[in-house]
């Protein structure tokens, strides 16, 4: 099973082991440098290993905010993914796992701020401790300092301050709460729970990273941690010199008798996170420009479930099977965008999606087209891994509810491809399953299915489609009635050839069944749907692959949003 997993995942193993690699360097050199460098020997005296620990998580800090933006330049992706279209298809489908490696930097942030803002909290209480003593030792000797220039090492400058004073009235204080509180809303604010059931309080949340950054950026300034500048390390170095530092008489003629002076580190957080800024202002600057190319809505269609289907035309739209569009209209909302898939095929001469009511925002444009035709705007389309359909001899579709989606562009498509007798297509078979837990989900879906089942019975190709429908969710009258018409041709529930299956699929059965039909295919698993199936179907296709090369391979493939 590790074989396998490494095999589907070569690439996505060694980004995550760069990652982890680059950050254990840079912790553990970091941490070694302001634990044994001289420069610091008089700035531990003071705070101990809090300025090690604040310092390696620091520079970790700064790597992974330089990272998390990347992922989400949607655009640069899209770019990357044409670029390598001519590479094998698993170095283009980590491209799909973009989504789960930004979650993942936004968990480190998370982790290292916690490091970073206790180990200062410690750094802030020996400052203050040390400005406070009255004895001769070292930490109060040096806090006593250059209190009148810029050359002091303590921050605290007074002996009457609290930590929480100094938090709240200097710059990376201040910076550092703010920036924590940032990062808090957004990582609480984008759990499951939230993002499917309001999106709008994700999505607002979300742009706090301006503030992150603006804070981030800001927060170093005013170097209040210092070390032993070099001038005064050629004078007096703590290797000779500390030790008379506390006992030195007035009339001192010594060597080691001038005070050491002290610089700030120079602030470096804007160096990290320049570049990923620039190429993500670029991204919405260009997000922008093309959400501003008009949209025609050609025709508005009401399906039960409350399920709106919108057909639209846009000059230049270009579309790929299962790719998604991020849709914002100006009436509900001037700045929230919403992602959806594309259920057309790029055969049609329009685009278009099924939007399902589900939440504030859905709720609000489906009541608003029902009224009048309002202006959209429409940015994409992005690609994912359904794309990659036609690539693989045999196919599974799983859809859960509305997540069919994807589904039904590639199912047109496939269509349209038979219409025109089309060469390049590799794929051989199609099993479709689609998992749903009431019946009015499948209406407006029947009328795609009954018409592709009479085209591949006409084209004398019936056998190339097999659905399954699962209805997962039913209740006694639906079973009463499936019992009275369970010996006509076509489904009580849909209408089709092929009969409903009441309850949840057994998938082992399901693999094992298409592993036995296609011995030695190549066989791509595509979901559109929620998490425990994925594990369900990822976990299916590592068992029933075959570690010979030449015997049957099962790919998986999720839709990111």
């Amino acid at each position: 099973t590790m074989g396998n997993w490494l095999v589907n995942h070569w690439f996505s193993a060694a980004v995550l082991a760069a990652w982890l690699g680059i950050n254990i360097f840079l912790f553990t050199y970091y941490f070694l440098f302001f634990d044994r460098d001289e420069r610091y020997f008089y700035t531990r005296a003071i705070l101990g290993s809090a300025l090690a620990w604040a310092r390696a998580s620091a520079k970790c800090l700064n790597f992974n905010s330089m990272l998390i933006l990347l992922p989400v330049c949607r655009n640069l992706l899209s770019f990357l993914r044409g670029t390598c279209s001519c590479c094998r298809r698993t170095l283009r489908k980590q491209l799909d796992h973009n989504l789960t490696f930004h979650k993942l930097v936004a968990y480190a942030l998370a982790l290292l701020t916690a490091v970073h803002t206790i180990a200062h909290l410690f750094n802030l209480e020996r400052y203050n401790q040390s400005q406070q003593g009255t004895d001769r030792s070292l930490p109060a000797v040096l806090s006593k300092m250059h209190l009148q220039g810029s050359k002091w090492l303590n921050p605290i400058h007074s002996n009457q301050t609290t930590v929480e004073y100094v938090a709240f009235t200097t710059i990376p204080g201040l910076t550092g709460v703010i920036i924590t509180l940032a990062l808090i809303l957004m990582v609480t604010s984008s759990t499951e729970f939230i993002r499917r059931n309001y999106f709008e309080l994700f999505w607002y949340t979300h742009h706090l990273f301006l503030v992150y950054f603006a804070g981030l950026v800001i927060h170093g300034i005013a170097g209040l941690v210092r070390g032993q500048t070099e001038q005064s390390m050629a004078e007096v170095h703590p290797s000779h010199c500390a030790e008379y530092l506390t006992q030195r008489e007035q009339n001192c003629t010594h060597k080691c008798c001038k005070d050491p002076e002290f610089g700030s580190i120079p602030a470096e957080s804007w160096k990290w996170v320049l570049a990923p800024i620039i190429l993500y202002v670029f991204e919405r600057i260009l997000r922008v420009w093309r959400a501003q190319q008009k949209v025609v809505v050609k025709k508005v269609v009401m399906h039960p479930a409350r399920v709106l289907e919108l057909q639209m035309q846009k000059k230049g739209f270009c579309m790929e099977v299962g790719q998604y569009i991020f849709i914002n209209c100006p009436t509900i909302s001037l700045l929230e965008w919403h992602p959806f898939t594309l259920t057309s095929a790029p055969e049609e001469d329009f685009f278009s999606i099924h939007i399902r009511a589900a939440g504030d925002w859905t709720e609000r444009l489906i009541d608003t087209f029902q009224l009048e035709t309002p202006r959209v705007e429409v940015d994409g389309p992005f690609g994912t891994a359904s794309e990659d359909v036609f690539q693989y001899e045999v196919a599974m579709l799983v859809g859960a509810g509305i997540g069919v989606t994807p589904f039904a562009s590639i199912l047109k498509s496939v269509w349209y491809k038979f219409q025109q007798a089309d060469q390049t297509l590799k794929t051989k078979k199609i099993y479709f399953y689609w998992l749903c837990r009431d019946t009015g989900a499948f209406a407006w879906f029947n009328d795609l299915l009954a018409s592709l089942e009479q085209k591949m019975a006409e084209s004398g190709k019936a056998d190339f489609l097999t659905y399954r429908l699962f209805l997962t969710g039913w209740d006694t009258s639906i079973a009463n009635n499936v019992a009275l018409h369970f010996d006509t041709a076509t489904d009580t529930v849909t209408g089709l050839r092929h009969k409903t299956i009441f309850g949840r699929p057994m998938w082992n059965m399901e693999f094992a069944a298409v592993a036995a039909a296609h011995p030695r295919s190549v066989v791509g698993v595509f979901l559109c749907g929620p998490e425990g199936l994925a594990r369900s179907l990822q976990k299916s296709c590592h068992q029933h692959s075959s570690l010979d090369p030449r015997k049957v391979k099962f790919y998986f493939n999720k839709e990111n949003f």
